[in-house]
Order: structure tokens, then sequence, then C-alpha cells
């Protein structure tokens, strides 16, 4: 099926190559369904503050069938009007890998800037990690149409040049667009109100973000969701925690095991439960890179650090180079949120933050849209 789609994509796409290029033409291509909150849109809205561009976004959301009838159009729409956009671009954006990318005809003076979803480095990917041949024959493919990458620091140019299969050239550490947020004027309270206007049992209370990322079958999930122990949480600490927990969108729900904690899976910015949580607890999910940014207190829960490693590498040795500590028992994460004024101001924190985003100052997607549209 998925070949079918590449297939009917490069198709139409190829076909609409006839029409010429639009030099203020571009295209902000999200494959990675982030609704345009993260360096995509960072970058979306820098182009728009400049108010010349005939800007189009396409986002693999269009393929959304739900909805009836208005879903079915909107993914012949991704299939033909959006695909002429692309097509007709001489810009194009990207924020993940576009599979049907490498078959697409580009025009030679077409510019395509892969942003990524993510900043820094943590856990393995892209060419980095292991793929059956047929992806891997399309991740190359679509390698080769990029003329940029951009990475958030001078520290992982080479890591994201081998991850993207591109000359070290082409990558650009002009610093991560979806970080400049926190640079900003932000106003946290209006945002805390809305959440506790939204969570009114939280009122009073500090904040525990738990995110975790996701395994790699439904089982795992389950194994990942039990090993939170609610109740030994509401024993010891829910007096002065609360516990959020914010599911990674491909974990497999299992809501008897969040009975007792706040499911926010549903709040759309995790940037923003990011800025008002007082603890941010993950395992190998790379949202540890904005609370790091900020400075927010971080732990990290890696109950089944040996086999998700065994699955998935890292580029370093995790234990050393998580900014953080490191609890692989529930009784162990609960010593550490116990003690989370121990947590700020670590120099591993820092390090972490220094190696990964360089020195951020907040106008990374300025520099990104000065140094590649013309």
């Amino acid at each position: 099926m998925k070949r079918l789609f590449y297939i009917l994509y490069a198709a139409f796409f190829n076909i609409c190559r006839i029409f010429p290029l639009k030099e203020n033409r571009v295209t902000f291509l999200s494959p990675h369904r982030e609704n345009f909150t993260d360096s995509l849109g960072m970058v979306l809205r820098e182009v728009e503050k400049r108010g010349k561009y005939d800007i189009a976004k396409v986002s693999s959301a269009d393929l959304d069938l739900n909805g009836g009838i208005k879903g079915i159009f909107r993914a012949i729409g991704f299939f033909t009007v959006k695909a002429y956009l692309l097509a007709t671009s001489k810009y194009v954006f990207l924020n993940d890998n576009f599979m049907p990318m490498g078959s697409l005809n580009f025009s030679k003076d077409a510019v395509i800037t892969q942003l990524w979803h993510a900043e820094g480095v943590f856990k393995k990917f892209g060419l980095h990690i292991p793929q059956p041949e047929d992806v891997r024959k399309r991740e190359l493919a679509g390698a080769s149409k990029l003329s940029f990458v951009v990475c958030s620091s001078e520290s992982v140019k080479s890591l994201y040049a081998e991850a993207f299969g591109v000359e070290e050239n082409k990558v650009l550490p002009l610093g991560a667009p979806r970080c400049d947020r926190f640079f900003k004027e932000c106003k946290t309270d209006d945002i805390k109100k809305k959440f506790l206007q939204k969570y009114p049992q939280c009122k009073g209370k500090k904040l525990v973000l738990y995110a975790p990322t996701f395994r790699d079958d439904a089982e795992e999930d389950k194994v990942l969701l039990k090993s939170i122990d609610m109740k030994k949480f509401s024993e010891k600490l829910s007096d002065e925690f609360a516990f959020l927990i914010r599911l990674h969108p491909q974990i497999h729900r299992c809501d008897s095991a969040l009975q007792g904690a706040v499911d926010v899976t549903d709040w759309e910015d995790v940037g923003e439960l990011t800025l008002i949580c007082d603890c941010m607890i993950t395992d190998y999910s790379s949202v540890c890179m904005d609370a790091a940014l900020i400075g927010k207190p971080l732990a990290f829960y890696a109950f089944d650090l040996e086999k998700y490693a065994s699955d998935r590498s890292f580029y370093f040795d995790y234990e050393s180079y998580v900014p953080g500590p490191v609890a692989k028992s529930f009784d162990e994460l609960l010593d550490v949120i116990k003690n989370i004024e121990n947590l700020e101001g670590n120099e591993k924190l820092e390090t972490f933050r220094r190696f990964n985003f360089g020195s951020p100052d907040g106008n990374s997607a300025k520099r990104v849209v000065d140094a590649i549209i013309k």
C-alpha cells in the first residue's frame, strides 16, 4: 500500500513539473505531524513576517481520512493541488524524511532544506540506525535531493552529515528554530492559568511532567505504563506533587495504568508543558532537549535501559551523557522527585546544553531564512 502511495504521488508531482518554478513560493512539508509547532513552524512564521512570499503548507495530517467526505477531499488535494505546489516551489523546508522524495524530479534550482524535528544528538537516527533495504534505498535517494540540513550546534554538525548522508558543508549549524520561543517574551503565567482551569486538581502542587518515548510494539508499551506505580506515588508524594503524563502519539494507550495520574497527552503544545512544569522526567525522548535548554530540572526513568539500548543505540554512553539522575526503579524515581531541588544548576546539565546548543540566542529562524532564501 505504501509503495502504491509513493508511486502515485511521484507520478503526479513529476507531471506538475511541466509548470514553471515560482521564485517566491515556499513550501513547508511536514511528514512529522507536529502541527507546525516545531522548527518548521518557526521558520514558517519568520517567512510570513517578511510578507512577500507565496506560502504553501503540506502535512501528513492531510491524509487523515477521519471526517468523512472532507477527509477524502483533503487526501485528494494532497496528491493533486499540494503536489503541484511542492513541484513549483523554489524553496522547500521539511522536518522529517519524506519517503517519496527520492522519486521526485525537483527542479535543479529548487532549494530543499531539512530542519528535522529534534535538536542535538541523543539516540541514533537517520542513516545511523539499521533499516530494511528498501527503506534505506528510499532514505538515501531522498537525502540526495537535500540542499541543506540545519542543526543546533557546531558540535553535532559531523553527526548530522553522517545521519543524513550529505557532505558536511551542506550542514548549517544555525541553531534550532523550534527553540527560539524560549527566548521570546512568554506569558508563562497565562499558560499556567489556562492549564489549571483544565486540570484544577493540580492547584497548589508542583508539576512533575513524565514524557516517555514509544517502544516497538504494544506489549512493550504496556510494560512502560505498568512501570508507573501511581498507588505508591499517591501514598508518598501526592500532597505536594501532581504527576502529569504526556504519552508519545505512537504509544498504545492503557488507561487503567494512568489512574491517579493527570493525563495531559491531549495538550497540543509540549513546549508549554515544559515551561510550566517544575520537573521533567523522560526516558530516551529528545523532549529532554527543551528542558535542558531552559535549565529545567531533569530526571530519567530508564527501567528498561539494557533492552532499549539493544534495540536503539545511543551516540554516547547513556548514563554519563544524560543531564540528570537516572532512576531504574519507580522507588528510585520517587526519591528523585522528592528531592527535585537537588536537580537545579548541575554542571552535567550545563555541559549537555553547551554541547547540543552552543550559544543559543533566540534568532535561529531568522538566521535560517537569511541564509537560505535569497
